[in-house]
């Protein structure tokens, strides 16, 4: 797996995302509970890294801060392909709106490509994701508790990743949300 750091700049902000590492994750913590309103999404950042789903995070650092951040987990599926799920993904709020979050799902979908996935899933804002191509129309063919939702988007990044009808299992984590 490729370990290099990647460094973004816009909009005045120097910002380096890095995959994250396990002495990131108080700080990764305290990043989800400032940009969401309750502690769901932190903790299911935890739950997933303790139950073994989680398969890879990133942080995004600005002057040794953690100010971002995005994490992907596996989902199993119907077929040999590897199909993964974008969440969550969380910027601290006085750096939302300046591109760090778009710069993290960029970022992510690049290393999911390194990876080998053939697709990737996500439950999000329905006028958010699509910038970056996701789709319900291509999760349309995705047999899912989430299914039918307009926030429920996917994203094909082989050819034929969501073509034909498809069963995906979240973690169990995704259960409590």
């Amino acid at each position: 797996m490729a370990t290099g750091l990647r460094v973004f700049a816009w909009k005045g902000y120097d910002s380096m995302i890095r995959h994250a590492r396990p002495a990131d994750h108080a700080a990764i913590r305290a990043v989800n509970l400032a940009a969401f309103s309750g502690p769901a999404e932190a903790d299911l950042v935890e739950r997933l890294r303790a139950d073994g789903d989680a398969v890879f995070e990133m942080a995004a650092e600005e002057d040794g801060e953690i100010v971002g951040h995005i994490l992907f987990s596996r989902l199993w599926a119907d077929s040999v392909n590897l199909y993964l799920a974008l969440a969550p993904m969380a910027v601290v709020p006085d750096r939302q709106h300046k591109g760090l979050g778009s710069a993290l799902v960029q970022a992510g979908l690049e290393f999911c490509k390194e990876c080998g996935a053939h697709g990737v899933a996500v439950l999000g804002h329905p006028d958010y994701y699509p910038r970056f191509g996701f789709s319900a129309q291509a999760a349309g063919v995705i047999a899912s508790p989430y299914a039918g939702s307009p926030a429920f988007m996917a994203l094909a990044l082989e050819d034929g990743a969501f073509e034909a009808p498809l069963t995906l299992a979240y973690p169990d984590a995704f259960n409590g949300l």
